[in-house]
């Protein structure tokens, strides 16, 4: 959970914050002070990308588009990216990627442009497979 950071009402109806009180278990004559913290959803956008790469001969070549994509899309989207799947396989390759919002349209958004990313800037490698998930935390 996380205090307070604006001024948004929580007693007005579709507020994007709510109140929750907890006691505090601090020491030193504090025990049961209670104390309001304002919680929001935060939405954990995953994603795995399986891409099928016909130009690539060896580990070698697989590794230098890889590392290439991740970078790229690193710099550009801010999110986190890694191969995570089918390591030693040298013209497949499986990549995990997750973002933090507090939107899941926004979540959506992001990993939808990654994809369409990877498939505008390397027209020589075939997105064979995309599965998505949002979570709430």
């Amino acid at each position: 959970m996380r205090r307070k950071t604006s001024n948004a009402r929580t007693d007005v109806p579709g507020s994007q914050y709510s109140l929750c009180k907890r006691k505090s278990t601090a020491t030193k004559g504090l025990d049961n002070l209670e104390k309001e913290y304002y919680t929001r959803a935060m939405i954990i956008g995953v994603s795995q990308i399986t891409l099928h790469l016909p130009d690539s001969q060896s580990l070698k070549d697989k590794r230098q588009i890889i590392k290439s994509i991740l970078a790229r899309v690193r710099n550009r989207f801010e999110v986190a990216i890694a191969e995570v799947e089918d390591q030693d396989r040298w013209q497949i390759a499986v990549l995990g990627l997750s973002c933090v919002s507090n939107s899941k349209q926004h979540s959506e958004e992001i990993l939808e442009r990654v994809r369409r990313y990877i498939e505008e800037t390397r027209p020589d490698i075939i997105v064979s497979n995309v599965e998505t998930e949002m979570i709430t935390w």
